[in-house]
């Protein structure tokens, strides 16, 4: 039996150790890395920026030379043109032929050089359009990740709360037994101790919703074990903050939503004037080199001279009679060779085209028109970039002022009721003081205490995000 005990007390052991192993704390970092690893708005803006990659790359090959080659293989039946002599002829006829052609751009009014420059330009507004994205995942999860941390101390004030109501009422239980106080004060903590578990209960489920909340933010499932790091947190002095005006120069250098409306604004000015290109002439060189081949080319084979050929005979399928220079030759007749044929056949041509713009349905000034119609957009989106961020500094800058005054409010307040609670404590102990003076100080108390950690990580986030409107890391 001992063995038995031994056996199931080891594997206690193990099973416990395994646990341990498994189970792991998350720090703040981690839990970026994580929701910028899973976020779909990063993996869009990560597409994004690879087709703007894309487009630059063929405006680039663009001003390289075109080149192509074709090629085809068929069968003529019946009544057809030999294209050796252009004679009809009444037979099947395979052929087949190669092309290649080339040509290299000269000029277009810069359009080619234009729309280059709108693709690095372009390119340029998505990379930064892949860092706000992660911008904004990073600010989504420092605030749940500190919404957690906040809903978890309330959770433990709302613990330590209920488990001092519950010395209490024991204490009063024993003292109503030995006649020393009414029976209402036990019944009047009992109601309070049933408040009190209560409020645990509701201060759980917010911290579990808000460990839901930081979850979904990492594309994590519900069932996934969470357990956040809690960082030594300090309040820092706001006394050294700049400006708004100060922050606003600042973030308009760092900030990648103005830096991609920038972007977009230079690549609207670049497109207008490649579309201008398209009213310009167009020269181009081009280069042309063809070959065929065809079933009914012949040859005369093995051929043999004659000296006084009988004039009129032309011989059978399979023989004929050629006069040549004045000499006449007698052979086979086969068809002539397909490789001799694709280098007897070669054509070759150069020859420079220009295009002269005239009339084309208004198309290419339609496209001028609308590239300026996105030029002044983007100018306007520039605009609203711009102020939306000051405006959203303004706000910034102003909360962490009024989130300062409420944590030195609420920090006095918090001193006062402590010594409040001391004092009726020990004049409730003492009898001197009844039941509803020590509930009321108590929850007055808790109250206080519960306001001083709002406003302490209030304060500690909106003092964040003015770092990180001045280019300064999000983290503890």
């Amino acid at each position: 039996m001992r063995k038995g005990l031994l056996s199931i007390a080891l594997f206690i052991l193990v099973v416990n150790a395994s646990l341990a192993q498994e189970k792991k704390v998350y720090t703040l970092k981690e839990c970026v890395e994580i929701a910028l690893r899973n976020n779909l708005a990063v993996k869009r803006s990560e597409l994004g920026l690879k087709s703007a990659d894309i487009n630059l790359d063929q405006s680039r090959y663009t001003m390289l030379p075109t080149l192509n080659v074709s090629g085809s293989y068929g069968s003529n039946f019946g009544r057809s043109i030999d294209p050796t002599t252009n004679s009809f002829i009444d037979q099947k006829i395979d052929n087949s032929n190669l092309n290649a052609n080339a040509s290299l751009l000269l000029f277009n009014a810069f359009r080619v050089m234009n729309t280059i420059r709108q693709n690095v330009n372009d390119k340029a507004a998505s990379e930064h359009d892949l860092s706000k994205a992660k911008n904004d995942v990073i600010l989504n999860v420092v605030t749940l990740y500190t919404s957690v941390i906040f809903n978890q101390e309330l959770y433990q004030n709302a613990q330590f709360q209920l488990k001092t109501t519950e010395q209490q009422l024991e204490r009063t239980r024993k003292l109503e037994k030995a006649g020393s106080v009414p029976l209402g004060n036990v019944l009047d903590l009992e109601a309070q101790n049933a408040t009190n578990e209560l409020n645990l209960i509701q201060r759980e489920n917010t911290y579990n919703l808000s460990l839901l909340q930081l979850k979904q933010s990492m594309q994590l499932p519900a069932s996934t074990p969470l357990e956040i790091e809690i960082p030594e947190l300090s309040v820092e002095d706001l006394s050294s903050i700049q400006s708004t005006e100060q922050i606003y120069d600042i973030a308009k250098q760092n900030m990648p939503e103005i830096k991609a409306a920038v972007y977009r604004s230079e690549s609207s000015t670049y497109a207008l004037r490649a579309s201008k290109g398209a009213l310009f002439p167009r020269l181009s060189l081009n280069g042309n080199a063809f070959t065929n081949y065809s079933s009914a080319a012949k040859i005369l084979a093995n051929p043999v001279e004659i000296n006084n050929p009988t004039i009129g005979f032309l011989g059978n399928d399979q023989t004929a009679i050629v006069r040549s220079f004045g000499k006449t030759f007698t052979g086979n007749i086969i068809e002539k060779p397909f490789s001799d044929q694709f280098s007897d056949n070669i054509s070759q041509s150069v020859s420079l085209n220009l295009t002269i713009p005239l009339f084309n349905g208004y198309s290419s000034r339609a496209t001028v028109q609308r590239n300026r119609i996105a030029y002044t957009q983007a100018s306007i989106n520039l605009t609203d970039a711009e102020n939306k961020l000051r405006q959203a500094i303004e706000t910034a800058h102003n909360d962490a002022t009024a989130a300062a005054k409420t944590f030195a409010s609420s920090a006095k307040a918090v001193k006062a009721r402590e010594e409040a609670f001391r004092m009726t404590k020990q004049r409730y102990d003492a009898g001197a003081a009844n039941y509803v003076d020590y509930q009321v100080s108590e929850n007055n108390l808790f109250q206080a205490k519960s306001d001083q950690v709002r406003a302490k990580y209030d304060l500690i986030f909106k003092k964040k995000v003015l770092d990180f409107y001045q280019g300064k890391p999000i983290d503890y």
